[in-house]
C-alpha cells in the first residue's frame, strides 16, 4: 500500500494539467462564434454570407488567439516573477513593464504621431520601446547598487521606475487636450478590440514563444530559485545569469503583449495562485497548468467583456481587474491567517 503513494501524486497533477488543457482547447475554439452577433459553425467551411465570414476569420479568430496568447504569457511572467522574488504578491508589471509602454503610448498620442511600420502602429512601436526602456533602467540601476543585482534592489528599482512613470502619464494627460487625454485613458484600461487580421498575432507570437520555451528550459533553476538565492548558488545554479536570462526574456515578452493590448492586469497574480492550489508549488507541473489556466481565462474574460454590454463593449483590463481586486484582498487576509498561526 505504501508504494502506491508517489504513483497518485503522479497521477493526481497528470489529470489536473489534462483537464486545464481540455478545458483551454474548448475556450479557443468556442469563444470565435460567441459574441454580440452569434456565428454558426458552418461560417468555417464558409457556409454564411461575406460580412459573416469576414467577422469570424479576420475579427473573432485573431482576437482569441490574441488572448490565449497574452494569458499565456502574462500568466507565465507572473509565476516567474513570484519565484524569483519569493513574494506571492509580485506581477508581470511589477519591474514597471506596464507603466513604461503605457508611457510610450502616452508620448505617441500627446505628440500626434500616425504612422505604422511593417503593419505595425505607431502606438504599439511606442509602448514597446516605452516598454524596452523601462526594462533597461531597472537592469542598469540594480547593477550599479551597492547590494548587487539581488531581487530586493530589482523588486525596489521596478517599483520607482513604475511611480515616476506613471507620474509623468499623469502630467501628459493634464497637458492634452480632451481627445488625446480620451485616449490615453483608453489605452491605459487594456483590450483586444483593435485586433483585426493575424499580422499582430504573428508580431507577438515569436516573443511569447521565445520567453516560454527561455522559462521552460530553465525549470529546474526557478524551482531552485524560489528557495532562497544562496540554496541555489550552492546547487550550482549561476544565479546572476539566469535572473538575467529570465528578467530579460520574460520583460520582453509582456513588453509585447502590452504594446498591442495595453496592459491587462491581474492575470499574471491570479492564475499562477489557482494553479498552486490545485497542483503545488514545483515548477515543472506548475508552469503548464498556469500556463494553461491563464490562456483560457483571458479568452473568458474577453469574450465575457464583449457581450457582457452589448452592443456597446466592456474593455477586458477592467473585468480582470474587477476579478483580481477581490482575490487580491483574499490573498493578503490568507498570508494575515497563515502568518498569525505561526
Amino acid at each position: 500500500m505504501a508504494s502506491q503513494g508517489p504513483r497518485e501524486d503522479e497521477i493526481g497533477p497528470g489529470w489536473t494539467i489534462g483537464t486545464m488543457l481540455g478545458l483551454a482547447v474548448l475556450a479557443v475554439a468556442w469563444a470565435p462564434f460567441w459574441g454580440m452577433e452569434h456565428i454558426p459553425f458552418s461560417a468555417l467551411r464558409g457556409i454564411a454570407d461575406d460580412s459573416t465570414t469576414y467577422i469570424l476569420w479576420n475579427l473573432r479568430i485573431p482576437r482569441v488567439l490574441m488572448a490565449f496568447m497574452a494569458g499565456v504569457a502574462l500568466a507565465t511572467s507572473g509565476m516567474v516573477f513570484q519565484a524569483m522574488f519569493r513574494n506571492p504578491l509580485a506581477t508581470p508589471f511589477t519591474l514597471g513593464v506596464s507603466s513604461g509602454a503605457s508611457l510610450g503610448a502616452a508620448v505617441c498620442y500627446q505628440s500626434g504621431w500616425s504612422f505604422a511600420l511593417l503593419g505595425i502602429s505607431g502606438v504599439s512601436i511606442s509602448a514597446f520601446i516605452g516598454a524596452l526602456v523601462s526594462i533597461v533602467l531597472v537592469y542598469v540601476l540594480t547593477s550599479s547598487s551597492r547590494q548587487g543585482s539581488s531581487t530586493a534592489t530589482m523588486l525596489l528599482a521596478g517599483v520607482a521606475i513604475s511611480f515616476f512613470f506613471s507620474s509623468l502619464i499623469l502630467f501628459l494627460q493634464y497637458m492634452s487636450d480632451f481627445t488625446r487625454s480620451f485616449q490615453m485613458l483608453r489605452w491605459v484600461m487594456g483590450g483586444l478590440q483593435n485586433i483585426v487580421g493575424f499580422s499582430d498575432v504573428l508580431n507577438v507570437f515569436a516573443f511569447v514563444l521565445s520567453g516560454c520555451l527561455i522559462v521552460w528550459y530553465l525549470l529546474l533553476d526557478l524551482n531552485l530559485l524560489s528557495t532562497g538565492e544562496d540554496f541555489a548558488f550552492s546547487r550550482g545554479v549561476n544565479v546572476s545569469q539566469v535572473k538575467a536570462l529570465l528578467f530579460f526574456s520574460v520583460s520582453l515578452m509582456v513588453g509585447a503583449v502590452v504594446a498591442i493590448c495595453g496592459p491587462i492586469g491581474f492575470v499574471g497574480l491570479m492564475a499562477p495562485h489557482v494553479c498552486r492550489l490545485l497542483i503545488g508549488s514545483d515548477h515543472r507541473r506548475l508552469y503548464p497548468a498556469t500556463l494553461l489556466f491563464g490562456g483560457a481565462m483571458l479568452v473568458v474574460c474577453d469574450t465575457i467583456s464583449r457581450t457582457l454590454l452589448a452592443p456597446t463593449e466592456l474593455p477586458v483590463g477592467i473585468l480582470t481587474a474587477l476579478l483580481g481586486g477581490p482575490f487580491f484582498l483574499w490573498l493578503l487576509l490568507a498570508r494575515r491567517r497563515d502568518l498569525g498561526a505561526v
